[in-house]
């Protein structure tokens, strides 16, 4: 299982750009793809929102990797 920190450097991050920006997703298309498919949760809970806006605190989890979304 790999982590990761996203350092947040503006207001927010739509979910699938966050996939799209770490490569765990190949394209924005990939990404929204993936979460439609139940694939991802936010805090441990299932997220079928695309543009679902990230704010910081936020732990996001696809398959085996966790990305924690850092406010900067």
């Amino acid at each position: 299982m790999a982590e990761h920190t996203f350092p947040l450097t503006r207001p927010h991050v739509a979910l699938c750009d966050l996939l799209k920006l770490l490569a765990l997703a190949d394209s924005g298309g990939h990404a929204k793809t993936l979460i439609a498919e139940g694939l991802v949760t936010v805090d441990g809970k299932l997220e079928t929102r695309k543009t679902r806006k990230l704010t910081g605190g936020e732990v996001v989890r696809l398959g085996g990797e966790t990305i924690r979304v850092k406010a900067t």
